[in-house]
C-alpha cells in the first residue's frame, strides 16, 4: 500500500462512510417501496434493493479494510502492513452490475421472451466486463492494465450500444407517462458507467502513489452511488408511474364495462 497523507486518508474514509449510509438507506427505501407499486413491478424493486444491500455490505468490508491498512496518530499516518483488499469491489460488481441491467429490463415489463433474452444477454456481458477488468485492476504494470482495460471495453461498448440503440424500440412501446423516466434511467446508466473506465486509467495517465489511490477510490465510490442508489430511485419512480397508468387503465375498462 502506497504512503498517503492524512487528508487523502480521511477523504477516502469519509467517502466510504457516506457510501455505506447511502446504500443502507436506499435499501430500506426500496424494500418498503415495494408496497407502493403494482405487483408486476415488485420484482424489479426487490432486485434494486438487493443491489444496494450487496453494495452496503461490501462497502462496509472495504471501509474496514481501509481502516486496518493505516494507523493515524495526530497528523501522522503510517502503513500498518495489512493489505488493503480492493478485490471486494470486483466481488460486488460481479453481483450487482448484471442486476442493475436486469432491473431496468424488468421494470419495463416487456413480453416474457424479450425480457429473458435481453436480461440474459446484458447480464452475461456485464459479468464478462467485470471479470476482464479485474486482472488489470490488480496489476501495477501499465501495459498489463491497458491490455485488460481494452478487453473489458469490448463488452462495455456492446452494452452501451444495446442500451442506446437496442432498447429504443422497447422504450417507444412503454406508456407515454413513463418513457421520459425510462430514457433518463438509460442515460444515467450509460453516463455513470462511462466514469468507471475513466477512473480505471488514472494510474496509467500520470497519477502515482497516494494521489492515484485516492482518486481511484473516491472516483469508484461516487460512480457506485450514482449507478446504484441514484439509478434505483429512477427505477422506483418508473414503477410508480407505470403502476398509476395501469390502475387508470383498469378503471377505464371497468367503467366501460
Amino acid at each position: 500500500m502506497e504512503a498517503i497523507t492524512v487528508g487523502q486518508y480521511e477523504l477516502v474514509y469519509n467517502a466510504f462512510s457516506f457510501a455505506i449510509a447511502v446504500m443502507g438507506a436506499a435499501t430500506v427505501f426500496f424494500f418498503l417501496g415495494r408496497s407502493q407499486v403494482a405487483p408486476a413491478y415488485r420484482t424489479a424493486l426487490t432486485i434494486t434493493g438487493l443491489v444496494t444491500l450487496i453494495a452496503a455490505y461490501h462497502y462496509l468490508r472495504i471501509f474496514n479494510s481501509w481502516e486496518a491498512a493505516f494507523t493515524v496518530t495526530g497528523n501522522q499516518i503510517t502503513v500498518t502492513g495489512i493489505k488493503f483488499n480492493d478485490a471486494y469491489r470486483y466481488v460486488d460488481w460481479l453481483l450487482t452490475v448484471p442486476l442493475l441491467l436486469i432491473e431496468l429490463i424488468l421494470v419495463m415489463h416487456l413480453p416474457r421472451r424479450e425480457t429473458v433474452a435481453k436480461a440474459t444477454k446484458l447480464g452475461f456481458l456485464a459479468a464478462l466486463m467485470v471479470v476482464l477488468g479485474y486482472p488489470g485492476e490488480m496489476s501495477s504494470d501499465g501495459g498489463t492494465r491497458w491490455f485488460w482495460w481494452g478487453l473489458a471495453m469490448i463488452p462495455f461498448v456492446i452494452i452501451v450500444y444495446d442500451l442506446f440503440i437496442g432498447l429504443q424500440g422497447s422504450i417507444s412501446s412503454q406508456p407515454a407517462a413513463a418513457r421520459g423516466l425510462i430514457s433518463s434511467a438509460r442515460w444515467v446508466t450509460i453516463l455513470s458507467w462511462c466514469f468507471y473506465p475513466v477512473v480505471f486509467v488514472f494510474p496509467m495517465i500520470g497519477m502515482t502513489g497516494g494521489t492515484a489511490n485516492t482518486a481511484v477510490q473516491v472516483g469508484y465510490t461516487v460512480a457506485d452511488i450514482v449507478a446504484k442508489a441514484g439509478f434505483g430511485v429512477l427505477i422506483f419512480l418508473i414503477a410508480a408511474r407505470k403502476s398509476e397508468v395501469d390502475i387508470a387503465s383498469d378503471l377505464h375498462v371497468q367503467v366501460r364495462a
